[in-house]
Order: structure tokens, then C-alpha cells, then sequence
């Protein structure tokens, strides 16, 4: 499911649909964080500074995130 399949399901009158549409918002959502997260680091942007960004703990990031830059 593209952007744009996403936009006209999440209205849907069938809760299916406007689960799936949910479901695929999700997953897009943790591909853009997960790119900006590795785009952050690869500047220079410590884990305090991207969770920070995140709304979250630095160590909450990095657990999440830390193995993929070792």
C-alpha cells in the first residue's frame, strides 16, 4: 500500500480497511524515523540530541536503533 492508497483508506467505513490503512501508516512512519535517525548519527548527532528530537530517551534510541551503527 502506497501514500496514496493509505489516504483514501484511512476514511473507510470498513474497519478492515481503516485497520490496514493504520497498520501501513505505522510502517511508513518507523521507515521515516528509522532513516532519520541513521541521517542524525551520520551528521554527527548524539543519542541525547535524536531523542531529544524524539520525544523520548536517548537510551530508548538507542536501544532501538544503536545496533545498526556499531
Amino acid at each position: 500500500m502506497d501514500a496514496m492508497d493509505i489516504t483514501g483508506e484511512v476514511n473507510s467505513d470498513d474497519p478492515a480497511v481503516g485497520l490496514r490503512a493504520a497498520m501501513a501508516l505505522h510502517r511508513l512512519a518507523e521507515r521515516i524515523e528509522a532513516a532519520h535517525v541513521a541521517l542524525a548519527r551520520s551528521n554527527g548527532w548524539s543519542w541525547q540530541q535524536i531523542g531529544d528530537a524524539l520525544g523520548v530517551a536517548r537510551q530508548s534510541v538507542h536501544l532501538k536503533y544503536g545496533k545498526d551503527f556499531k
